[in-house]
């Protein structure tokens, strides 16, 4: 399916969700393999909730395996919408770089048109120098998201992602218990891609809409752990793009109970104990191209079923 920018007569969850699971199926906890993952993306696009889907999320070193295993389900009609990837790095930015090259080029139908193409690239950054100098070895051309480290002190990093005009990326969860950072830790993120005017996309953990106790793998007996959800970082940001204060943004990333948070068909309210914040269709619009473009998950059924299930599509 297309994805396209809806316009503000949509419904608010529409605005909210439009493109925004980046499909992870290639990492933990569903580790897939390569050709599972290629058509599950495939059926994806071609589904009925197809317009919440968004870029397919693959290591730089595995751009040819994905290659042929995707071929025979490329778009080939003109004027086809290509799928479009985002690569995450490899630790060789001059061997990702020749990688991402050799693909888009592969992919070209002609000078109009492709298949496929990588416009996203996923490449991780601890200090200041380091964004720096990734900045200066990479193309201007390619979106390029910086995953910094959250802590209290992430604010000067963004600053430095603001200086040199990229985007940032923030892993809020994982498969272990200590990859989950504190709630405050998001807010400071948050706060500094508001300020600075940083478009950023979260991943890890982020696969159910709300905040809850889930198991961190797909084993049986697996182990749980609190994770936030891709509702509580979406709404936080827009209560935060709203005026909100920092302890209104962290109550609403540790809120649990879904009828706290009403959609109808112009916005969206977010009814938390003491508080109720509505959120328009402007405000869910800016959040989405000034804030949080996309959410990395490793399922998209979870997250269409889950949303389906809470009657927000």
């Amino acid at each position: 399916m297309p994805v396209r920018l809806p316009p503000l007569t949509e419904r608010p969850s529409r605005i909210l969700l439009e493109g925004i699971v980046d499909y992870a199926g290639l990492f933990p906890p569903a580790g897939l393999a390569m050709q599972k993952a290629v058509r599950n993306f495939a059926h994806y696009r071609a589904s009925g909730a197809g317009w919440m889907l968004g870029r397919f999320v693959c290591p730089a070193s595995r751009l040819p395996e994905f290659s042929a295993a995707a071929d025979p389900l490329l778009p080939r009609d003109a004027g086809a919408i290509p799928w479009r990837l985002s690569v995450t790095g490899s630790g060789d930015v001059t061997a990702d770089l020749e990688a991402i090259r050799a693909f888009n080029e592969r992919h070209r139908v002609c000078f109009d048109e492709c298949g496929a193409t990588v416009d996203g690239y996923e490449v991780k950054a601890g200090s200041v120098q380091e964004i720096v100098t990734l900045h200066h070895q990479l193309p201007e051309s390619l979106a390029v998201w910086f995953e910094v480290p959250l802590s209290e002190e992430v604010g000067h990093l963004v600053e430095a992602i603001a200086r040199v005009g990229r985007r940032a990326k923030m892993r809020t969860g994982g498969i272990v218990p200590d990859a989950f950072p504190p709630a405050t830790h998001i807010v400071t993120f948050l706060r500094a891609l508001l300020t600075c005017g940083v478009l950023s996309k979260a991943t890890a953990g982020l696969h159910h809409p709300l905040r809850g106790a889930y198991r961190l793998t797909y084993e049986n007996d697996a182990a749980t752990c609190r994770m936030f959800g891709f509702l509580n970082v979406l709404l936080a940001a827009a209560v935060m793009t709203n005026g909100g204060t920092d302890e209104q943004v962290r109550l609403l990333l540790e809120e649990t109970d879904p009828t706290a948070l009403v959609c109808n068909d112009t916005h969206i309210t977010w009814q938390g104990g003491e508080h109720h914040v509505p959120m328009t269709r402007d405000v869910l619009q800016q959040v989405r191209e000034r804030m949080i473009a996309s959410i990395g998950s490793c399922s998209f059924t979870e997250p269409v079923d889950e949303s389906r299930a809470l009657g927000w599509i």
